[in-house]
């Protein structure tokens, strides 16, 4: 199996040493990356990074202020160059009703330019898009009826928000094409795989099922992100065994 990595989980040396972080990411046997941010490493110079490592990259959480009317078109540049084909806006300060409603007509705006340089648009969760907002708002639903965005589910924040991961998959199944593979406890703590209480195993099989693509994420750098995402993916290959 080929499990990708999200770079945010080695955020304690991506910020001085990406180009070392990819490397050692590689080696622990991740064949692709979403990344988190690029520190000031220009487009070719990331690309290279790949390539020198024989990985891909799956897609990036990219924030939606680079996907405002004058800044998506230098985004996309960006991305066509380094390959990558998704990208996902991680989360948003969603606290009122306006800057849902922004978030909304942004995303409406953005798709059909994103979709036209070949790009999907994603949106990953946390928990609290699952639990009504004090303004009344169920967040991932108003996602779901009144745009057309993607879903990367984050497996884990919907298990501590009480929600089913494996039912949440099924029911998203045509709105996705990747998920964060993750792990913790259900008061949010998180783990590395195979260290918490959330169905991770049974997640990896849905998600096999429905030809998803796995990108592990592993939050504690515990002790440190590359030791922590080393014991994510010896556990799956534990299950593969």
């Amino acid at each position: 199996m080929n499990y990708g990595l999200q770079m945010y989980s080695v955020r304690d040396i991506t910020g001085t040493d990406l180009a070392g972080a990819l490397k050692k990411v590689a080696e622990l046997g991740y064949s692709f990356v979403e990344f988190a941010g690029f520190f000031g490493n220009s487009a070719e110079d990331v690309k290279k990074m790949l390539d020198d490592n024989g990985l891909t990259v799956s897609g990036t959480h990219t924030g939606w202020q680079e996907l405002t009317d004058d800044r998506i078109d230098e985004t996309i540049a960006y991305h066509q160059v380094i390959g990558n084909k998704n990208i996902i806006i991680p989360g948003a300060d969603l606290s009122s009703r306006e800057k849902l409603d922004d978030l909304i007509a942004l995303i409406n705006r953005a798709q059909p330019k994103l979709a036209a340089a070949c790009i999907a648009l994603g949106y990953h969760n946390h928990s609290h898009e699952f639990i009504p907002t004090a303004y009344g708002a169920y967040i991932h639903k108003e996602l779901e009826e009144k745009t057309n965005v993607e879903f990367e589910i984050d497996t884990y924040w919907a298990y501590v928000a009480k929600e089913d991961p494996v039912a949440t998959l099924e029911r998203l199944k045509h709105r996705m094409r990747v998920i964060h593979l993750k792990d913790g406890l259900q008061d949010g703590h998180g783990k590395a795989l195979g260290e918490g209480t959330a169905p991770v195993a049974a997640v990896r099989e849905k998600a096999i099922e429905l030809g998803l693509k796995m990108v592990v994420e592993s939050e504690t750098c515990d002790p440190t992100g590359i030791e922590e995402v080393g014991r994510c993916i010896r556990y799956l290959r534990s299950l593969e065994a």
